[in-house]
């Protein structure tokens, strides 16, 4: 199984920049179920899902 761990400063700011990921979610005019669905995947995989939020999240 692979893992990894993020500590230290790169986790504090993997930290900073998945809340205001979750604060842009919420403010956004996207659908309550879009919401939900990307709040989540934010919050269990948080460096996979910053990434595609960012990617393919607010245009």
């Amino acid at each position: 199984m692979i893992s990894i761990e993020v500590s230290g400063i790169l986790g504090l700011l993997l930290l900073v920049l998945n809340v205001y990921a979750i604060i842009r979610i919420v403010q956004s005019r996207a659908t309550t179920g879009v919401k939900v669905l990307w709040v989540v995947l934010i919050l269990v995989l948080p460096l996979l899902g910053f990434i595609l939020w960012f990617l393919l999240g607010p245009k």
